[in-house]
């Protein structure tokens, strides 16, 4: 969700609170609660419209029934989280543009999910990314993948509704739990009136106010350092654009092999495998309209990261190298540049909170799903679809006081939130090498699965706490205290209001043996640790007895084999399991789906996931 936390967040949680030197207008509060009653609306306008939210469908899926635009932008504000919009500048003015060959890892990350994740996904017609396991495996790995999951996603919805507006808090003197009450609240108010319907369709508007925010801030900001070609001018005479760096060693935070290539894995560790993002394929009323709204969060990705950067190098083409980077330094950037123009301010932390909510109201619908699919529906098989609709409400909602029960937790951890969001992405690894296990080795089996996602899970945390730990054991000079009983002219703002130390870079010896697995850059966990899971576990499979191919359910395996395999004769093809395609796969579990229809309580008929094994056992 958040690629340059590693810097950012370090720096602002391991500071002294700030004083706040400039405080919101009228107009400023105004756009602010506009956006939380406009978000509100879209709620209640999905309460009593339709169906009205009376079938699990419908809440969790939108009854499938989305078209691709409002899908794909969905998309994008579930992945463009506040500590994003506010981490990417900061980046960008810390170390220059070297984050900006993110971008290549994107055509990877959203083509292989497009085309490999999605048609096995939609054509199973599942409700969670999870259910997959068991069909794939059995329901210990199903149970264990759900509850990964939710032990990921109840850490991180807590830090990232605290985090921003900890930092609004401390710029701008707006209360603090005000802030997190507020928009706690509202994300749980229409998280559960409106189900996914709604989540989805206040994303498309959130996505338009984040655009609107940042441009705003690029537009006038730029205006006042005398035009693009200045702010280019000065970034260039201060080294911040950022030439192709092909250095391969994995130990270096940036380089374009570890933003180009590390990126993909964990691309698709989010846009792949994540129930957030997958939920929101399997709401499209198509596999092609799904399909497509990868297509089209593409641009709009590339457009995001743009944004970011650009707003970073107006930030130091205003400042120069005089001020430290944090996330609160961007807001004091944003409330500088906004002083003479009331509203705007309110726009830009509209904009903010936006990335806040749309994130937060995608974790609770997840949460909902996957707890009704995988933890309650199995073991209620006669639970009517009435009160499997008002329980997956209920759900929503508790995930929602859940969320700010872990935002006051997260006020009393102070340095250790970083701890928090490096454990969303340890086990964001694992989990993708957990699915990619099933979905491209035919011949991996439950007992390889368990071992290998427990072999990630352990890898990922002993080399992410090891980092964590080895980080903490070197002092982060303190930034100091800002007066601001005295307000400066705006040229002296940097050195009288902003001035803060500089950390200088000193040449530290190469990282050897186990400190240079902890120095591991970031971008390389999730290919580290989803690398692991999938060794581990066809180690164990082929110790333990390959599965073999009539034991496949059908539809569960991509034929990547298949298809690298093609030149060996047909009959090591199928000592591989590489003989039997997806879409063959697919009709026969489409067929035996219509054949083995168990009633679900309410009179209507659904298909049954525990039913396993080969075509002749299918139903």
């Amino acid at each position: 969700f958040s690629l340059c936390l590693s810097v950012s967040l370090s720096l602002i949680l391991s500071s002294r609170p700030l004083t706040s030197f400039m405080h919101f207008t009228t107009p400023d509060y105004v756009i602010f609660a506009l956006l939380l009653v406009a978000s509100t609306c879209i709620g209640l306008f999905y309460a009593l419209s339709g169906g009205r939210q009376r079938t699990t469908q419908e809440f969790l899926l939108a009854d499938r029934s989305m078209s691709c635009l409002p899908v794909s932008l969905s998309l994008l504000a579930t992945f463009q989280s506040a500590v994003a919009i506010l981490g990417a500048p900061s980046e960008i003015y810390t170390y220059g543009t070297q984050y900006w060959f993110l971008g290549v890892s994107y055509f990877l990350g959203l083509l292989i999910p497009a085309h490999v994740f999605i048609p096995v996904f939609y054509r199973l017609r599942l409700t969670s990314a999870y259910e997959y396991l068991e069909l794939r495996f059995n329901k210990t790995v199903r149970i264990m993948g759900t509850v990964t999951f939710i032990f990921q996603m109840v850490i991180y919805m807590g830090v990232v509704l605290y985090a921003p507006a900890l930092a609004l808090n401390a710029v701008t003197g707006f209360d603090l739990w005000g802030a997190v009450l507020a928009m706690g609240l509202v994300c749980t108010l229409y998280t559960t009136l409106g189900g996914l319907k709604a989540v989805i369709w206040t994303d498309v508007f959130q996505t338009i106010v984040m655009f609107a925010g940042q441009l705003a801030v690029i537009i006038v900001g730029a205006h006042q350092a005398g035009g693009m070609g200045e702010v280019w001018r000065k970034a260039m005479n201060g080294s911040r654009i950022a030439s192709l760096d092909l250095n391969p060693d994995p130990t270096e935070r940036h380089t374009f092999w570890t933003l180009g290539v590390g990126g993909v894995f964990l691309m698709l560790a989010l846009y792949g495998v994540n129930q957030a993002q997958v939920q929101r394929y399997l709401s499209s009323r198509t596999e092609r309209e799904a399909v497509m709204s990868c297509y089209v969060v593409f641009p709009c990705q590339q457009v995001v990261l743009c944004l970011g950067c650009l707003m970073g190098l107006v930030m130091f083409a205003r400042y120069g190298e005089e001020i430290s980077s944090c996330l609160q330094m961007v807001l004091y950037f944003v409330m500088d540049v906004f002083r003479d123009l009331p509203g705007l301010p309110g726009l830009f932390v509209a904009c903010l909170f936006s990335g806040a909510l749309s994130t937060i109201s995608s974790a609770f619908n997840s949460l909902a799903t996957v707890t009704m699919e995988d933890l309650i529906k199995p073991y209620c098989p006669a639970m009517t679809e009435a009160k499997a609709t008002l329980l997956s409400k209920g759900l929503a909602l508790a995930y929602g006081l859940v969320c700010l029960t872990m935002a006051y937790v997260a006020s009393l951890m102070g340095s250790v939130l970083q701890a928090a969001f490096s454990i969303f992405g340890m086990v964001g690894g694992p989990l993708l090498g957990l699915f990619c296990l099933g979905m491209f080795f035919p011949w991996a089996n439950s007992t390889g699965a368990i071992v290998g996602l427990v072999a990630g899970l352990a890898m990922a945390f002993w080399i992410g706490i090891g980092n964590f730990v080895s980080r903490m054991a070197v002092p982060t000079p303190l930034l100091p205290i800002i007066n601001a009983t005295t307000m400066p002219l705006r040229g002296n703002m940097t050195t009288a209001v902003m001035t803060t130390l500089i950390t200088s870079i000193t040449a530290k010896p190469k990282p050897t043996g186990v400190q240079a697995l902890y120095n591991l850059s970031y971008l390389w966990y999730s290919a580290h640790n989803s690398t692991t899971v999938v060794i581990v576990g066809l180690i164990v499979s082929l110790l333990t007895g390959p599965m073999k191919e009539k034991d496949l359910t059908p539809g569960t395996v991509y034929p990547v084999l298949g298809n690298l395999l093609f030149f060996l004769p047909e009959r090591y093809r199928e000592k591989l399991c590489c003989v039997t395609p997806l879409s063959h796969k697919v009709a026969l579990r489409s067929f035996h789906d219509q054949h083995a229809a168990v009633p679900d309580g309410s009179g209507e008929q659904r298909r049954c996931p525990t039913q396993r094994g080969g075509e002749n056992r299918e139903g």
